[in-house]
């Protein structure tokens, strides 16, 4: 048939979307269930039951799967076209490409795990200081939205080709496309880190809190009117962080 796609197309179009669709799909499973583990009621010694004792490895292990589950929807494009060039066989595999993006968040995952593991209990007994850290947070995140290194990331993860134009130098080898994934990484983290931190300041693995920053995520890079929404968060952020810092018990009515 006419419109039958060619197999290495197929792969592209269709099956490495779903492929990411499916890891992120994955990523809010277990995000799910971690959530429900990390949000364990308290015990008489006021310590989270399940929580407090969580290693290092197994935070990770969740830090990615709610990268995973946040992030990988919204690079699609990016991928798509990388992998548009490796179903031609000129730059190496696609699986190469992510691993090195997801490299960057994993190491972000080691000062998230600190964080969270100094305002885990202060957050759990909704402590006046936890939630103006939280209003804190919220209001820097406002400001960062509207300075120019957000909008230069934010462009960067919005204009794939000319991503690859500028960071895709030696993609035949692993090396290369570990590299320039990294370097996505990186730029997507000068997007999103802020919404990372709010993230944490509001209680790392709270499923509203990562459901709202994922789409917000998604259509700020990915939307036509990405960068006036970026703009127009910034507004309920300054908003949000303003009433932590008047009433800080209403983190309680978040976590």
């Amino acid at each position: 048939m006419a419109n039958t796609l060619h197999p290495a197309r197929l792969r592209v179009e269709v099956w490495l979307p779903a492929a990411l669709l499916c890891a992120a799909a994955i990523g809010w499973w277990w995000s799910a269930v971690m959530a429900r583990d990390m949000g364990a009621p308290m015990a008489a010694d006021g310590m989270s039951m399940g929580s407090s004792s969580m290693s290092l490895l197994a935070f990770l292990g969740a830090w990615v799967a709610m990268m995973a589950a946040m992030m990988l929807p919204a690079i699609l494009p990016v991928v798509r076209l990388y992998g548009r060039a490796a179903a031609r066989g000129t730059v190496a595999p696609t699986l190469v490409f992510v691993a090195g993006y997801l490299l960057v968040w994993s190491l972000i995952g080691v000062p998230a795990f600190l964080a969270w593991r100094a305002l885990r209990e202060p957050l759990a007994q909704s402590l006046p200081w936890a939630g103006r850290v939280a209003g804190v947070v919220s209001i820097v995140a406002a400001v960062y939205q509207v300075t120019p290194l957000k909008t230069l990331c934010l462009r960067h993860c919005r204009s794939p080709m000319s991503f690859f134009l500028h960071h895709g130098k030696n993609l035949n080898r692993p090396s290369g496309a570990v590299l320039a994934g990294t370097r996505h990484g990186l730029y997507c983290l000068g997007c999103c880190w802020l919404l990372m931190a709010i993230l944490i300041a509001f209680g790392t693995m709270q499923l509203g809190v990562m459901v709202a920053l994922a789409v917000l995520i998604l259509l700020e890079k990915d939307a036509p009117f990405g960068e006036q929404l970026a703009r127009a968060a910034a507004v309920a952020f300054l908003i949000a962080g303003a009433a932590l810092l008047l009433h800080p018990a209403l983190i309680s009515h978040v976590i």
